[in-house]
């Protein structure tokens, strides 16, 4: 009967079916081996201890030894070695047969026997693994299913050695039998880490969680061939279970060694061997619970199947280890075991043996590099019609696909856009250089307190399968990107994986992006533009892999966004990070009788009906698989769409030079990002080819996004005299009678008014008159400027009457600029003052504000 992994044998299972028993016992090989013995069906023994030696070599001296041994056996009353009979697991056996049949016999929905396709495959590769779908098993014998997932450890030796003989028939090459083992995947049920408990020990089980951390691989020993230090004997096969183990006594009888041994190196079996992390999903921990980890082992064809980051699942079996000894490390058959311990020191720690690993969503983020024959293979007929509707649907699609991102976020079109484009993503490109452009769409959101900004970054956290949501404020730069720590057991250097390494390929979602410090944004530099992370630190120099997208949101300095202030006067960020945003959306929160009455009910619905109150064109999973589509698509770039990006690029440049300090700096970053935009947006309508229909939107979205941040008018009450009246004093103004008409109100467009506003005062502060300037050189000084934008005789009158009003406003209104007149009292002092000056036609000087603060 075979022994758990923690000493114990289980007892036998109704539920495994059993074969009539044979009249004699097979004898044992080796009292340490745990493989089944050979049946009689045409298979050879695996041989005796004394094979190689012929009778006829045998020496007086041997044969003097073996009568000591002989009399030694007799007078303690020990059979041979030979004749000592092992105990055989006739269920264990019975469960082999049907599992051999099963694998030979078993046919798919069109009539093909796919294990043994299968197996042909893995002879001509001279061995590996057999993979072995559980819901097969189910469907061809439940009862053996059943018995498989209560009895997994003591039954794995036996379904490797009836793949082996289905391997071996499926050939005509009867040559040496190769080792092949079977990996079980498809189970029904996925355990969680915290679910884990001892009555799982030994059983199938199948878990997930995200990988974290990874060892490089390494050979572990799984059979060791020894040597005896005393008399050179050499022993059995001696089967390892993570830990080393040697024979418990030399097979001479007359040596009697337990102590000396050496491990034959050339002639012991050894395997690729791994050890992985596994922490539980970030949506499966308990509110104030800490993340639990379990240690997974994984050997020969399954290593290196997974990567930190990957959300993966694992199949196998839950071990119960010392917790002294711990998991040897491969390879470490040099070393003893610890002694024994006391009773009540025997604690036990959990881990897993996989026999099969798969990260979920595998290239779902790939950036195109997943095949589209390969992906549409693994749909059903339903959802591959379901695709090709969706694709067909023409510009329609495009509006149904942001109304599906974050339905229970009320409005934020624009927004959305931006996120769906981002889930879409660019093409990624490799020169011949091999330097690599990047595909993937960085996007912030910058806007007022409790305006959904969290809400959407949880909900991309949640949706792709490879997202992680962190806080700015609670990340460093090492957790950001990736750190060097020491393993607790063999106190080697390793890499653990930060939350951008985390989310290669996906997308990583910072919240408070605003109050990470300058030193931790400066750590992701590289893996926004570059995307990788680069480690010098304790002997380690690596570049490591940041593939991922970054949704940021930030809140404005002052908590709430000044309009009269830039985007960059708004945001506590560093210009080169700022540059990295493909897209900047500024959401704002203002008060509108009708949105504010449509946010309420659509909130308050939320809150009453929950799913129900709801109704998105598509499905999370409909969109999921959308999108998984669409991304491998790779679509070029048309000649007139090219055309339109240069245009679009040489316009934008334009624009922020002649707009003088701009809230953003246009630079050739903004023109991979139209290019970028515009990859996305042909994704988005399943198209092989950039039209100037997608430039077009892309630019639109870029205008509105980082170049264009509306603002309120200026609105300025114009009187009906020509010249700006002064700031005078408030007695002076409370006697002057109010005008039988009200003034007019007119309003300035923000973009106007800025920049009139910014050349008046560059004008007086260059001024070499300390006293300042007329109102009416500085109005013919400005005309003077504005000649080539003027072609009519209006546009000069409307430039003039923008200027004056302009001018009145920051006198009367701003008070950065002051107006001078020379005036002399009355008779009366309650008289205003008399103007007296020769040049007060041409109207009064103005001069800047001692305390006013030019703008760099």
């Amino acid at each position: 009967m075979m022994p758990t992994s923690s000493g114990a044998v289980p007892p036998l299972t109704s539920s495994i079916p059993m074969l009539e028993s044979e009249s004699s016992l097979r004898h044992r090989l080796n009292s340490d081996s745990q493989l089944p013995q050979e049946t009689q069906e045409g298979v050879s023994d695996l041989g005796t201890l004394d094979s190689g030696k012929t009778p006829g070599s045998r020496t007086t001296t041997e044969e003097v030894q073996e009568e000591r041994a002989r009399r030694l056996r007799d007078t303690l009353g020990l059979l041979p070695r030979e004749g000592r009979a092992k105990v055989r697991d006739e269920a264990a056996e019975a469960f082999r047969v049907i599992f051999e049949t099963f694998l030979e016999t078993f046919e798919d929905g069109d009539g093909a026997r796919v294990y043994v396709e299968q197996a042909r495959r893995v002879r001509a590769d001279e061995g590996g693994v057999l993979s072995v779908d559980f819901a097969h098993v189910m469907r061809f014998d439940e009862r053996a299913a059943q018995a498989l997932l209560e009895n997994y450890l003591r039954l794995d030796a036996y379904l490797s050695h009836a793949a082996q003989r289905v391997v071996q028939r499926a050939s005509a090459d009867q040559s040496a039998p190769i080792k092949v083992s079977v990996a079980l995947f498809g189970l029904p049920a996925v355990h969680r880490v915290r679910e884990l408990r001892a009555d799982k020990i030994g059983t199938l089980a199948c878990i997930g969680g995200t990988v974290t951390r990874t060892t490089e691989v390494r050979p572990e020993l799984v059979a060791g061939i020894f040597r005896c230090g005393e008399c050179g004997t050499e022993s059995g096969s001696v089967a390892q279970q993570f830990r080393y183990t040697e024979p418990a006594v030399c097979e001479n009888g007359v040596c009697q060694n337990r102590t000396a041994w050496t491990l034959d190196v050339g002639r012991s079996e050894f395997a690729d061997w791994q050890r992985v992390r596994v922490q539980e999903n970030a949506a499966e921990i308990p509110a104030g619970s800490m993340p639990r980890t379990l240690d997974v082992i994984v050997r020969g064809d399954a290593v290196e199947r997974v990567k930190p980051g990957d959300r993966a699942r694992f199949t196998g079996a839950l071990v119960a280890l010392p917790e002294a000894g711990g998991v040897v490390g491969a390879g470490a058959f040099g070393q003893r075991s610890g002694s024994a311990q006391a009773p009540h020191e025997l604690a036990y720690r959990l881990a897993f043996l996989a026999c099969h690993a798969s990260a979920e969503g595998a290239n779902e983020e790939g950036g195109g590099e997943e095949d589209r024959d390969a992906f549409l293979a693994g749909l059903t007929r339903e959802e591959r019609e379901e695709l090709a509707a969706m694709a067909a649907g023409g510009g329609a699609v495009y509006a149904q696909l942001v109304a599906s991102v974050a339905p229970t976020v009320f409005g934020h079109e624009e927004l959305k856009r931006g996120v769906l484009l981002q889930l879409l993503g660019g093409v990624h490109k490799r020169t011949r250089e091999g330097m690599r452009l990047r595909g993937d769409i960085n996007v912030c959101i910058v806007g007022d307190p409790s305006t959904s900004k969290s809400q959407l970054l949880k909900y991309v956290a949640g949706f792709l399968p490879r997202a992680v949501f962190t806080s700015g404020k609670a990340s460093s730069a090492a957790g950001l990107t990736a750190s060097v720590v020491r393993d607790d057991e063999t106190g080697e250097f390793t890499i653990e994986a930060g939350a951008l390494m985390l989310a290669d390929h996906g997308v990583c979602c910072i919240d408070e992006f605003d109050k990470m410090d300058l030193k931790d944004q400066v750590a992701i530099h590289e893996a926004m533009e570059q995307q990788t992370i680069s480690i010098a630190k304790a002997g380690i120099h690596a570049t490591l892999n940041a593939r991922t997208a970054i949704l940021a949101a930030a809140n404005p300095v002052g908590g709430r966004y000044d309009r009269r202030l830039t985007l960059r006067q708004n945001v506590a960020m560093s210009p080169p990070i700022m540059s990295r945003f493909d897209l900047f959306f500024v959401v704002l929160d203002d008060a509108n009788d009708t949105t504010d009455y449509n946010t309420a009910r659509h909130i308050v619905a939320v809150h009453q009906l929950r799913d129900n109150a709801v109704a998105p064109p598509f499905s999370p999973a409909t969109l999921r698989r959308y999108i998984r589509y669409a991304r491998t698509i790779c679509p070029v770039l048309a000649e007139d769409a090219a055309r339109l990006l240069w245009e679009s690029y040489r316009n934008l440049r334009q624009d922020d030079v002649g707009a003088g300090k701009n809230a953003y700096r246009i630079t050739v970053r903004q023109l991979e990002s139209l290019i970028r935009l515009s990859e996305a947006l042909a994704r988005a309508h399943c198209a092989e080819v950039v039209t100037t229909r997608h430039v077009r939107e892309a630019v639109r979205l870029l205008r509105r996004s980082i170049v264009h941040v509306e603002m309120d008018d200026v609105d300025v009450y114009e009187d009906d005299e020509e010249e700006v009246v002064a700031a005078e004093a408030s007695a002076e103004i409370s006697s002057i009678e109010p005008s039988s008409t009200e003034p007019r109100k007119v309003s300035v467009r923000r973009e106007d008014f800025d920049r009139v506003r910014s050349m008046l005062v560059l004008r007086l502060s260059e001024s070499a008159d300390a006293e300042g300037v007329r109102h009416a050189d500085l109005v013919d000084w400005y005309l003077a400027q504005r000649e080539e934008a003027m072609q009519t005789e209006d546009d000069f009158v409307n430039e003039q009457r923008l200027v004056k009003t302009v001018l009145k406003y920051l006198v009367s209104v701003e008070g950065c600029l002051i107006a001078l007149r020379n005036t002399e009292p009355g008779e009366n002092s309650d008289e205003p003052m008399q103007i007296t000056d020769d040049d007060e036609p041409r109207g009064p000087m103005l001069m800047l504000h001692p305390n006013f603060a030019i703008e760099s």
